[in-house]
């Protein structure tokens, strides 16, 4: 077993590509954390997956100042088959990459997702980008697939929810959701263009 400290693991978390294999992470009785390259035992739990190597690039104003968080993006959804771009353009409309935001609604974290789909995705820390990030990917794949691959479809599920584009067949008509749509589908052929 490998124990990596705080101060290399934030490091290792900054660094614009991961270049290891997962990490596990686990928090003792006093509150030290403790991360690991293996899981030792069920304490552990997984903190960062190692996706499929990329080569970084630049991603046009996706995640503003966490130039990480965009290489995990990109990582994460090529290994969930998703576009990186359209992962990009919904967390640029959802949060503008802000990991601590919170809507009137209730929705948390970078993809901002609401506490019944967090509890359903099993993400225990919405705040957590790491989390987020992955709890949001599954859940496009989740929306795609309902969809059959209908991306304009997925991205207003994503606002409205899937019970709402069932009901009319397609984008909702209400104006919060029309403008999402327009402003994430957008973002989406800005960022495809730089890919």
């Amino acid at each position: 077993m490998v124990q990596l400290s705080r101060v290399f693991i934030l490091s290792f978390l900054l660094w614009p590509m991961v270049t290891g294999a997962d990490i596990y992470r686990y928090v003792d009785g006093e509150g030290v954390i403790h991360y690991s390259n293996t899981q030792p035992g069920e304490k552990f739990t997984l903190y960062l997956r190692e996706g499929p190597k990329a080569a970084p690039r630049a991603q046009a104003s996706a995640l503003p100042g966490d130039s990480w968080m965009t290489g995990y993006v990109d990582r994460f959804s090529r290994a969930n088959d998703l576009p990186p771009a359209l992962v990009h353009a919904i967390i640029k409309a959802e949060s503008n990459g802000h990991r601590k935001a919170v809507s009137p609604k209730g929705a948390k974290g970078v993809m901002q997702l609401m506490p019944f789909t967090s509890k359903r995705l099993r993400v225990n820390d919405p705040f957590d980008p790491i989390e987020n990030i992955e709890g949001g990917i599954r859940y496009i794949k989740e929306l795609l697939i309902t969809f059959e691959g209908d991306i304009t479809n997925t991205v207003a599920a994503y606002n409205a929810g899937p019970a709402a584009v069932r009901k009319y067949g397609g984008v909702p008509p209400y104006q919060e959701t029309r403008l999402y749509v327009r402003r994430v589908m957008d973002l989406y052929r800005q960022y495809s263009a730089g890919e």
